[in-house]
């Protein structure tokens, strides 16, 4: 224990828990990759992605050299065995659900802890160390989820998953100025641990949208105007600029605007249009009216004479 209090003993720890996040997070995609159905590439490719993406997006932002997962040679491994793991082993599904939930508040303890602690060893402030901590926790399984065309669980409709990576990294961050970062690396894994595991059985989680309305008479008069009927807004349009409204909604008795069909039930009698100049009065043959029918001429009364006859 008083090797761990030295900033030698902090580093250590913070490798060990980076490691066993990574190892959590590949055995949880191969995990995935079985309920896909995916072949062995597969189980690796998502492995490797779950295991090693967060750190690479943290060790990217500080911008303080070559990633680690690139740097130390037990990383790479580290996630392949644990995809290797979750290929060879076949256990049923209920079995598998468990101890994904059991690697979720893992992963998002272990990591939380050795982000927030890599930021602040790189020299940044406090909330750099929160948003560090939170993207190392579950970078990797949003670029898993997104891989498989999932929706991240970090966009929420499941059990508290970031804010458990928040608290965790909060209590490490205040640990540390308290110059207590052993204690700040056990209670900041424990809390993570314990809390997404209540979340999970019991249901928590943020809320989602809210059905809450101002009311002022500002938004009062906004939804009166948004729930005015069309034919009164018609009636402010004066001339020809309605009847186009009245012709674009394909009113009875109107013409149908161009590309685009009457409403169903409905018949839009069609108007007589020309192409070129307007034909001279008198040119143009009317039909009569439906009461004054032409007479037609007498038929010959003589009766045709028969065939052969003299």
């Amino acid at each position: 224990m008083a090797e761990l209090l030295t900033p030698h003993g902090v580093a250590l720890a913070t490798r060990g828990l980076d490691l066993a996040g990574v190892f959590a997070a590949a055995l949880q995609g191969g995990a995935i990759a079985r309920t896909e159905r995916l072949d062995l590439f597969g189980f690796a490719a998502v492995g490797v992605v779950s295991g090693l993406g967060g750190g690479l997006i943290r060790d990217t932002l500080l911008q303080h050299g070559t990633p680690v997962a690139l740097t130390d040679v037990f990383y790479l491994p580290t996630a392949l065995a644990g995809a290797l793991i979750a290929f060879v082993i076949s256990i049923s599904q209920d079995a598998w659900d468990r101890l994904f939930t059991a690697l979720d508040a893992a992963v998002i303890g272990f990591w939380a802890v050795a982000g927030a602690q890599r930021t602040l060893a790189a020299g940044l402030g406090w909330l750099p160390a929160l948003l560090l901590g939170t993207i190392t926790a579950v970078g990797g399984g949003a670029l898993r989820d997104m891989m498989l065309r999932r929706v991240p669980a970090v966009l929420g409709g499941n059990a508290l998953y970031a804010s458990v990576a928040v608290v965790a990294a909060a209590i490490t961050v205040v640990s540390n100025y308290a110059e207590r970062p052993t204690l700040g690396i056990v209670l900041g894994v424990t809390v993570a641990l314990v809390l997404r595991l209540t979340a999970y059985r019991r249901g928590w989680g943020l809320p989602s949208g809210l059905d809450w309305q101002p009311r002022s008479r500002l938004a009062s008069a906004l939804r009166r105007g948004w729930r005015r009927a069309p034919e009164e807004t018609e009636r402010r349009v004066p001339g020809r600029v309605a009847r186009t409204a009245r012709r674009r909604r394909g009113s009875p008795g109107k013409e149908a605007p161009r590309g685009k069909e009457a409403p169903r039930g409905e018949e839009v009698p069609r108007r007589l249009r020309f192409r070129g100049a307007r034909p001279a009065p008198g040119t143009l043959r009317r039909r009569p009216a439906p009461g004054h029918a032409q007479p037609t001429p007498p038929k010959d009364p003589t009766p045709p004479h028969p065939p052969g006859g003299t």
